[in-house]
């Protein structure tokens, strides 16, 4: 690992356990064991290295995704969108660091003063929905989805409900994965097709 690598994996840690406001140059170069000079030669300020770790993580879940694409067999939207799920809530917990900093509140405060923190967390929820967005579109497409809502619509809502799902985890409230089953089943019945209608009766 290179040293920036290790600057930005120790920072990532530290932001998602003390939250933006409370983490200090000063603390990450003790616990990297570097001088100020070398995080400040990769790093103009805090500012900086945060918005570093939020590119990196878009990257990552990119490079992530797409591993998972190219390791699944061709299948229905429906398998498709119950396999973003699955693949959701293993990047979760292989990432935990990351999505506890991506759940705390310090991001979203810096976000409504610093146009570059909003882009890039926007970048990192359009990844997220858009994994859900493509599989539901898919499903439509073969039938094994519902045509309404719009895929758009539909991915959103099942966003919200595997990353509120996610954030019980992360507070430890509950276990993600274990709620896994239930959480498919519930997306199921919201977006599967409607019954065809069956044949009119002769009316007297």
């Amino acid at each position: 690992m290179t040293k920036k690598a290790e600057i930005l994996a120790t920072a990532t840690h530290l932001l998602a356990m003390q939250g933006y406001s409370q983490m200090t140059m000063s603390t990450l170069a003790r616990m990297t064991g570097v001088a100020h000079g070398t995080i400040f030669y990769h790093f103009n300020n805090k500012t900086e290295l945060f918005l570093e770790i939020l590119k990196e993580f878009k990257a990552e879940i990119l490079r992530e995704y797409q591993r998972h694409c190219n390791d699944s067999t061709p299948q229905t939207g429906l398998q498709q969108l119950e396999g973003a799920v699955a693949f959701y809530l293993h990047l979760s917990a292989q990432m935990a660091d990351r999505f506890l900093l991506l759940h705390r509140h310090d991001a979203y405060e810096l976000s409504q003063v610093n146009p570059d923190c909003r882009r890039h967390l926007e970048a990192i929820y359009d990844c997220f929905i858009g994994m859900f967005e493509q599989a539901i579109r898919a499903g439509q497409a073969d039938g094994t989805l519902a045509a309404q809502p719009t895929a758009h619509k539909a991915a959103l809502l099942v966003f919200t409900m595997v990353d509120g799902l996610v954030r019980f985890n992360t507070y430890n409230l509950y276990d993600a994965h274990s709620l896994q089953g239930d959480l498919i089943t519930s997306i199921r019945r919201m977006l599967q097709p409607s019954a065809p209608s069956g044949g009119g009766q002769n009316r007297k």
